[in-house]
């Protein structure tokens, strides 16, 4: 008895199915990897560059951030799987949560 689970009652077509799968998913890891690094450079540039005021660099450093953030939840902790609703439900509550309470204090300060 094996410790593999069987959908269609042939295990060959079943290690097929899960090996182009999982081909496919580190194909779409290794690709994001490569687009966070090209990010992070681009930030580092961005910085670096003394062309840029500080009234660009900062809102464009946290673009580049939300969208490295983006690519995390959704490759890297696999947010994209089926059956992972419920986290992403709280994940999202939490940012909305988040999102509030600084909008909030930065009224309340600024204003």
């Amino acid at each position: 008895m094996t410790n593999e689970q069987l959908n269609s009652g042939n295990p060959k077509v079943d290690i097929e199915y899960r090996r182009k799968k999982s081909a496919e998913e580190m194909r779409y890891q290794i690709i994001t990897f490569a687009l966070m690094i090209f990010l992070t450079l681009v930030a580092f540039v961005a910085v670096g560059y003394e062309g840029f005021s500080a009234s660009f660099a900062v809102p464009f450093i946290l673009v580049l951030a939300f969208v490295q953030v983006a690519f995390q939840l959704y490759y890297f902790m696999h947010m994209s799987h089926k059956g992972h609703e419920a986290p992403a439900l709280f994940l999202y509550s939490g940012v909305f949560v988040g999102f509030i309470t600084v909008l909030a204090f930065m009224t309340v300060i600024w204003w």
